[in-house]
This record gives structure tokens, C-alpha cells and sequence, in this order.
């Protein structure tokens, strides 16, 4: 990774304590997408408990990372409170085959009412947990997810607890300017760069969150905006400008690294590719020069991990 200080990508902190759990953002989050997978799966009303009582045993049926189990709490707690589980494993811990994770135990109707969606959620987010450990201990502090998200905090938080980056959480949360936005600001002057170089001089720092992004098509605009910053930055004394370099690839990544040590620019700025990025070629990446590699690959499209419910036999 290049340069010394860590990219502000990680906002894992604001969704998940390590001592404390989830945050009150988090528990927003598994509150909004427990209670649609619950309606979905046409159960629209808490369960009030019952006389006949079973145990079922949650078991992993490969290996991967478990992440979810705030989640499955908290759903139970709201939609089926007289439920009891008790878990083997913890969040974040490794699981393989055979591996009991936990214990349901309950009124038999709502156990089996709630069976699909309890392994759903598991299997999703330790599946994306799973898939981001594999990418991060690869490319460790620099991989991060993008806002293409599936459960959108949800998918946030498995990336953190796989050991992946976060990125920003929401559009509210750091500010990132794209062709789109740049275009739109500045319909009078010609030329993306120049938008830029202008963009920057006028922005607002306390208005741009846990930090500020630009992204650029080009290498005159990635220069162009490094520049801008590096003025900006002696003048006001802010923090690094992150500058994407939208399908760049490798080694025009790298090419554009150099180009900015060569300049005095580099610790000016936290560059950021994305688009191509994948795991086969990961070394590539590395190898280039920069801070972080963002990709959606990480949680869109990952296999969940295999785990079931079995009733136990009494």
C-alpha cells in the first residue's frame, strides 16, 4: 500500500463495536431488511408463543466466516421473543463443516416458521464475510466494497467483519463527485478537467463528511486534481483529497502513481481504483501503486455459505 497512513474507507467502527456489538445505525439497518425478508415470507405478525417446545440445531456444511448473528437476535427478539438461541460461535469466528453454530429452541410452530429466514440471513452475510476475507488477506487495508449492495448496511457490515473496507455507508456519508455531478454543477465550462480544478478551489470541507472523492476518466484530470488539492491543502490544512481512477487498469494506475510522486503530488492524495478489479489478477493491483481497490465483487453475486437446521430428536 502505498504511502503510511490508512485510507478513510473504514467506517466498519460506525456500524459494529467490537465489545459492544451493533451500533443503533446497524440495528436500523437489520430492523428495516429482517422485517421485509419476515413479510416476504408472508409473516406479517410476531408469534405470541406456544405449549410444544422443540430444539433445532444450526450446522455449517462448509467452511467460511459467520457473520449474522446480531442479526438472527434481533429478529427474534422483535418477531418471535419466547424463542431462545444459544450460540457455539460467534460473530466473526471461522466455522467448517459439522460445525454446530447454535441451538433454537421454542415453540415448534415458530422455530419452522422462522427456520428459512434465520439460515438465509446467515447464509448471506457469512457468505459475503467469507468471500471478503479471501480478497482482504490478499491485499490486506486495501480492498474495499462500493454502495452496489444487495442488503445495503447489512452487506456493509459483512465486508468489515471479513476484514474488507467498508467505503462510504450512505450518499450522506463522505462525499463523492462523479462525471455526472461535476457536469451538472458546471454546465458552462468546457472540459471535465477544468470543472474539476474549479469544483475543488470552491468546495466545502466541513460539508463533505468522513471524507471527500473525486473521480476522473483521464490522467490529465487526476493530475489536474491533485494539484488543485495540494494548494487547497496548504492553504486550509485538510485532510487528503481521494481520487478515483475510474477503468484505469494496472498499469495506467501505476503509470499515473509515479507520475504524482514525480510531482510532489502523491501525499497530497489517496488514490482509489476501480472497475476491473479482480481476484485473479489481484497481484496486479497491488503491485500498482495505490491505496485501495474497490469492487462490488465482493458482495454482489457471492455464494452464500451452507448452513442448515436440523430438529433434534427427543
Amino acid at each position: 500500500m502505498a504511502g503510511k497512513s490508512p485510507p478513510p474507507h473504514d467506517r466498519g467502527a460506525v456500524l459494529w463495536d467490537p465489545s459492544a456489538g451493533p451500533t443503533r445505525m446497524l440495528i436500523s439497518s437489520i430492523d428495516r431488511w429482517t422485517s421485509s425478508l419476515l413479510a416476504d415470507d408472508g409473516i406479517d405478525m410476531p408469534f405470541m408463543g406456544g405449549s410444544d417446545s422443540i430444539d433445532a440445531k444450526i450446522v455449517a456444511r462448509s467452511d467460511g466466516i459467520l457473520v449474522g448473528c446480531a442479526a438472527v437476535e434481533h429478529m427474534l427478539q422483535i418477531w418471535a421473543g419466547s424463542l431462545q438461541i444459544s450460540w457455539s460461535h460467534g460473530e466473526g469466528r471461522r466455522v467448517t463443516p459439522g460445525d454446530e453454530i447454535a441451538i433454537l429452541s421454542g415453540e415448534k410452530g415458530a422455530v419452522l416458521a422462522m427456520e428459512r429466514t434465520i439460515l438465509n440471513i446467515l447464509g448471506q452475510l457469512s457468505g459475503i464475510a467469507t468471500e471478503s476475507k479471501r480478497w482482504s488477506s490478499k491485499a490486506p487495508g486495501q480492498i474495499a466494497c462500493t454502495r452496489k449492495t444487495i442488503w445495503g448496511l447489512l452487506d456493509k457490515w459483512a465486508v468489515h467483519m471479513g476484514g474488507g473496507l467498508t467505503h462510504r455507508l450512505t450518499k450522506q456519508d463522505a462525499l463523492m463527485i462523479k462525471e455526472n455531478d461535476i457536469a451538472v454543477m458546471y454546465p458552462e465550462i468546457q472540459g471535465n478537467a477544468a470543472r474539476i480544478t474549479k469544483y475543488l478551489a470552491e468546495v466545502n470541507i466541513d460539508e463533505c463528511g468522513a471524507f471527500l472523492e473525486i473521480e476522473v476518466r483521464d490522467e490529465k484530470e487526476a493530475i489536474m486534481a491533485a494539484f488543485a488539492w495540494s494548494e487547497k491543502r496548504m492553504i486550509e490544512g485538510c485532510d487528503r483529497l481521494v481520487i478515483m481512477l475510474d477503468n484505469f487498469g494496472p498499469e495506467r494506475c501505476k503509470a499515473v502513481a509515479n507520475e504524482l510522486t514525480e510531482m510532489g503530488l502523491r501525499e497530497h492524495v489517496v488514490l482509489e481504483a476501480s472497475g476491473g478489479v479482480v481476484l485473479e489478477n489481484l497481484e496486479d493491483w497491488r503491485e500498482c501503486g495505490l491505496d485501495v481497490l474497490s469492487t462490488s465483487t465482493i458482495n454482489r453475486g457471492t455464494t452464500p455459505l451452507d448452513i442448515s437446521m436440523l430438529v433434534e430428536n427427543n
